[in-house]
This record gives C-alpha cells, sequence and structure tokens, in this order.
C-alpha cells in the first residue's frame, strides 16, 4: 500500500458512493484533499466525517457543478491557493439520467442527452482542462469512466456514449501530457454498491440489477474501486497512462 503523504489530491463527486470511499481512502493513506460537489449538506458531513476518521487532516471542500466551467475554475484556483499545487485529482462527478437505463435510444428526449452529456462528458472536460493547466510532472490524473464506455448496453445509449467520450479523452490526454510527465488514467466499473446502481433498479422496478454480464454474481463496494484509483493516483503506477482499468467484476472478460 503506498503512501500519498504530501500530495494534494482533488476528488469530485466526493459526498457519497465511490467518491466519498475514494476520498475516505485517500485521507487514509495521508493525502491533503480539496473535495468537490453538488450537494453542499452531503459534502460538509463527509468532510467532517473524514476529519473524525484521521487526526490533522487537511481538507477542503467547494460547492461545484461540473457542468459550469467557471465554478470548476474557482474550485482548482481555490486549491491552488490553499494548498500550492495540484498533485492529483479524481474526477468521478457523474449522473446516471432520469431515465436510469430503462429507455431505448429511439425513445430518448433531448433533455436526458443534455443532462448525462452535460455532466458525465462536458464535466470531465471542464475538469480536465482546469486541472492540466495546474498540474506539474509527476502528477496523476484519474477521471470514472465505466464498463459502459468499453461495451454498449439496451436502453442505455447516452449513458454509454457519455462514458466512450471519457475514456476518449483518457487516451487523448496522455498522449499529450506524456511529455509533460503528467499521467491521465481511468476506471471502468461495473455494477457497484452506489446511490446511481441504486436508482437503476428503482426505475427497473427490480431488487437487484441482472448480473448475468459479469462473472461476479455481487455488486462490487466502492472501496474496491477506491482501491484502483488510489493506486493510479500514488507512485506504483508510474509507468501506467493511457489506460481505462476496468474493475467489472468480469463483465468484459
Amino acid at each position: 500500500m503506498a503512501s500519498l503523504e504530501g500530495k494534494v489530491i482533488s476528488v469530485t463527486g466526493a459526498a457519497s458512493g465511490i467518491g466519498f470511499a475514494t476520498a475516505t481512502l485517500l485521507a487514509q493513506r495521508g493525502a491533503t484533499l480539496s473535495l468537490a460537489d453538488i450537494h453542499s449538506t452531503q459534502l460538509l458531513a463527509a468532510a467532517e466525517s473524514l476529519q473524525k476518521q484521521f487526526n490533522g487532516i487537511r481538507v477542503i471542500t467547494t460547492l461545484v457543478d461540473v457542468t459550469s466551467a467557471s465554478d470548476v475554475q474557482g474550485f482548482i484556483a481555490k486549491t491552488i491557493k490553499e494548498f500550492g499545487r495540484l498533485d492529483g485529482a479524481a474526477n468521478l462527478a457523474g449522473v446516471i439520467g432520469r431515465h436510469a437505463s430503462t429507455t431505448a435510444l429511439r425513445d430518448e428526449t433531448d433533455d436526458e442527452w443534455d443532462l448525462i452529456m452535460n455532466v458525465n462528458a462536458r464535466g470531465v472536460f471542464n475538469c480536465m482542462r482546469e486541472e492540466l493547466k495546474v498540474m506539474s510532472r509527476g502528477a496523476s490524473l484519474v477521471n470514472a469512466a465505466s464498463v459502459l464506455g468499453l461495451v454498449g448496453k439496451a436502453n442505455a445509449g447516452i449513458y454509454c456514449a457519455s462514458k466512450h467520450a471519457v475514456a476518449g479523452m483518457i487516451r487523448a490526454a496522455a498522449r499529450e501530457e506524456g511529455k509533460n510527465g503528467i499521467r491521465v488514467n481511468g476506471v471502468a466499473p461495473g455494477f457497484i454498491d452506489t446511490p446511481m446502481v441504486s436508482a437503476v433498479e428503482e426505475a427497473q422496478g427490480v431488487s437487484q440489477v441482472d448480473f448475468a454480464p459479469q462473472a461476479f454474481e455481487r455488486k462490487g463496494k466502492p472501496v474496491e474501486i477506491a482501491a484502483v484509483i488510489a493506486f493510479l493516483l500514488g507512485d506504483e503506477s508510474t509507468f501506467v497512462t493511457g489506460s481505462v482499468w476496468t474493475a467489472d467484476g468480469g463483465w468484459t472478460c
């Protein structure tokens, strides 16, 4: 387990699910954290929880809508003003959409496209653009892609498109930033026990999602994805860039 002592790391979507699990694991490994989310009450509660668990942790919070370029600019500027640098970033904010994987592409709406693409694709673009401007050699950036950024799934066409876009940005930026010594990677989860997957179950009217695509007949735990993200942010993965690591319970095997 590599220490992250002394590293300043930003996390979006930090108030719940994989984002909060990642913030917790990074704090456990000694990182200094700049946390962002669109849900202010949950975000403050997350920061308070970390401060109680890890005495002496340095953590700041910022209310951020990742679809807003100015919000993201302010978030990264605040991070630099407070801590002086940015060594790593985990861009984990995302949405499943109002239809929650229940609607064929032929029946989808403009509003659903705008919501999902703005958060999942434009939001990652906004974050990457600002983070890369202030990162230095040795920094690492990790985006939340999805197994559905690697394969297709019926009734999830817009979500698939948004996560394929994230995978594309990861690979392109890795090519661009190699000369600067900045690594760009992603993680592609399968079904994880998060509010997002719960929303899919509710929309489909089932007690649990169909595990048939996976080798494991269970949901992953948020900490299992956080562990991959922490690896990619740390010094054990210094020759890894341009990758989208599957953590999908065997979905793509």
